[in-house]
């Protein structure tokens, strides 16, 4: 049974013969009644500083969870960034490698097709420098050829008409030859 600061003031006790002091006793159960308040006060007052403390508890337990779950979710950020950052980074890689091949191709093709151009270029020098010198070698010959046949003009000019229808027909010949050896060269 409960009792209340306010039963204990109004609880009353039968009188006997030889009983305890009614004042006495009224007293005592003002001051328990008394105290037995200020115990309930401070009981109740007790009661609501838990309720509040247990809801600051839930408070604080629930930030808790939340920034443990934001921890989480930051650490996954940071490592899912992180290999992000590494994917970006082999891939950067890997068209820096293939752009340098392409670079690298393309340069060794050049470089081939100068040399290829080259060697054409010195093949056609080769073969200029070598018509080159057969023509001047031919009109070497044909100087030597004109300078015999002004020598052995000198010689027969005092001859003849008859020696000269002969000259005339070995200069033809010695023309002759030289054309034939123009044409050939």
């Amino acid at each position: 049974m409960k009792l209340t600061p306010l039963e204990i003031k109004k609880q009353r006790f039968k009188v006997k013969v030889r009983g305890f002091d009614p004042t006495e006793v009224e007293t005592f159960l003002e001051m328990v009644a008394d105290e037995y308040e200020s115990v309930l006060n401070e009981r109740s007052r007790l009661q609501d500083d838990v309720t509040k403390l247990r809801t600051q508890l839930k408070d604080y337990q629930q930030v808790e969870k939340t920034l443990q779950e934001t921890l989480m979710n930051a650490q996954e950020t940071v490592s899912q960034s992180r290999e992000n950052s590494k994917r970006e980074a082999q891939i950067i890689l890997r068209e820096a490698e293939l752009k340098s091949e392409r670079l690298l191709d393309e340069t060794r093709e050049k470089l081939n097709k100068m040399k290829n151009e080259l060697s054409i270029l010195r093949a056609q020098k080769n073969s200029f420098a070598k018509r080159l010198k057969h023509l001047l070698e031919s009109q070497i010959e044909l100087i030597r050829v004109l300078e015999m046949e002004d020598a052995a003009f000198t010689r027969e000019e005092g001859k003849s008409l008859n020696s000269q229808d002969m000259d005339s027909k070995e200069v033809r010949k010695s023309e002759d030859v030289m054309v034939g050896r123009r044409v050939k060269g």
